[in-house]
């Protein structure tokens, strides 16, 4: 990628971004000094970036982009993450399956970036009546489940399908893995004992 050198590359040949007490970011790639818009950009360009603090050397990353998130939220035209999603959220925090939701919020986003093109385009035709439809509707039937797993009684809508033979085959879908997720729950229950 444009703009690293070896002296200024970190793990895996990421770019050093350093923060300094003073707030500021340094890129040592590129010898300058930069913001968080900065850094946002990086991200929507695939840039891999580390930063760390100037003075202990820790890794500050995941702090640094989470800011970013919240800056993207507070200041952005529009609002990405949704409340109820936030609360879910919140609320997995303690809870026995915290450890199993970066992996599973992880799958989630590259399940949605590898279909992402195909899910567009299936929007724009009119979801519907493409066969991308039932994709959706899984993809959809599986965070419903997921979240009834996960935060049991929050969830008090019925999902909604296109078509009949659809709605069977998402709730046949939606019944193996809340039996799976509730497996997993019981044995994480057991190892927490």
């Amino acid at each position: 990628m444009a703009g690293r050198t070896k002296t200024a590359s970190g793990e895996g040949g990421a770019i050093i971004i350093k923060k300094y007490a003073n707030r500021r970011l340094y890129n040592t790639a590129s010898s300058s000094y930069i913001t968080l818009e900065d850094l946002a950009r990086m991200v929507r360009e695939n840039v891999e970036f580390q930063v760390l603090d100037a003075k202990t050397g820790d890794d500050i990353t995941h702090s640094i982009l989470t800011q970013i998130i919240m800056d993207e939220e507070a200041n952005g035209s529009q609002q990405m993450l949704p409340v109820s999603f936030l609360r879910q959220l919140i609320g997995m925090y303690g809870n026995s399956m915290q450890a199993l939701m970066p992996s599973y919020l992880e799958a989630s986003m590259a399940n949605f970036r590898d279909n992402q093109a195909k899910i567009r385009e299936a929007f724009e035709k009119g979801i519907s009546a493409t066969p991308f439809a039932a994709l959706h509707e899984t993809n959809m039937a599986m965070m419903r489940a997921a979240a009834d797993v996960f935060m049991p009684g929050l969830s008090k809508s019925k999902p909604k399908s296109a078509a009949p033979a659809q709605a069977s085959e998402s709730r046949d879908e939606i019944a193996v893995l809340r039996e799976q997720m509730a497996a997993m729950q019981k044995k994480l229950d057991e190892l927490g004992k």
